[in-house]
């Protein structure tokens, strides 16, 4: 069931929401509860939701609807890149709800919308992915669309992998970052890590050096904030301090770009 229905009295703020429900989009920035809403929305920006709103995955610290998801909705792409254009959007990020029910994973989908957005005259497509439980040839038809960034998140350190992303394989989303990275030399490569779930700062090291390895050139790092009372709780609150820390090695080790702060989010456009 769509968030939209959530309003400020920010007259942007309230513009973006009417023109998101006019077009029948979605957003992650809604459906995910995300903190920077209200910010995002005022400046007329969003990051589009596609394939519905509800995963067929559980993973513990996602606020967006699990089960069983209806069928993708043809329209949904152009209805997605009609929205950009009204909202007078540059630069796009477009992510989805993991379908595993789906034989290609959603992929032909986050195609269509790049290669439509494009055609619309947007400057810039990112796309944030899902894992297509591995599949390279649904990574494959992605990358052919000729997104201009690439992202694909671990979210945390493998040893909290079972609690934190059940049905999720640290190594298989290593493994999609470097089949992404190994397509196109050109191709921006951004990965997000959430903080605060009970990680050590070596893990957090290793897995920067694991991400760079696999191809990743950029990198978001955020506070982990707890949804609601049925999500995981947080294990710590980082200090603006240890986020600059991080930010500084994960440039140290040799990041092109990165985003680090509580309210940073992976769909931050670059």
């Amino acid at each position: 069931m769509s968030r939209l229905k959530i309003v400020t009295s920010l007259p942007q703020h309230q513009a973006t929401v009417e023109s998101l429900a006019r077009a029948k989009v979605n957003t992650i920035c809604l459906e995910s509860n995300c903190p920077n809403v209200g910010g995002c929305f005022s400046r007329g920006t969003a990051t589009f939701l596609i394939l519905g709103t509800v995963c067929t995955r559980s993973c513990a610290f996602c606020a967006v609807d699990k089960g069983k998801p209806l069928p993708p909705d043809p329209a949904e792409p152009f209805r997605v890149t009609g929205a950009a254009r009204k909202l007078g959007l540059k630069r796009v990020v477009i992510t989805s709800v993991t379908r595993d029910d789906l034989e290609d994973g959603g992929a032909g989908y986050f195609a269509q919308t790049v290669r439509l957005l494009k055609a619309g005259g947007i400057e810039a497509v990112e796309v944030l992915i899902p894992d297509f439980q591995g599949s390279e040839p649904s990574l494959a038809v992605v990358l052919e669309a000729r997104p201009d960034i690439f992202a694909h998140n671990l979210e945390t350190v493998p040893r909290l992998y079972p609690s934190v992303r059940p049905g999720a394989c640290y190594q298989r989303s290593l493994r999609v970052i470097e089949k992404a990275a190994g397509f196109s030399a050109n191709l921006r490569i951004k990965a997000g890590i959430m903080l605060g779930l009970g990680e050590q700062e070596s893990e957090v090291l290793a897995a920067m050096k694991d991400l760079l390895q696999a191809g990743c050139n950029m990198l978001t790092l955020g506070q982990y904030l707890q949804p609601t009372i049925a999500h995981l709780p947080v294990a710590e609150y980082l200090t603006p301090e240890m986020f600059e820390k991080y930010r500084l090695s994960a440039l140290d080790l040799g990041f092109q770009k990165v985003w680090s702060g509580p309210l940073v989010r992976s769909s931050i456009a670059y």
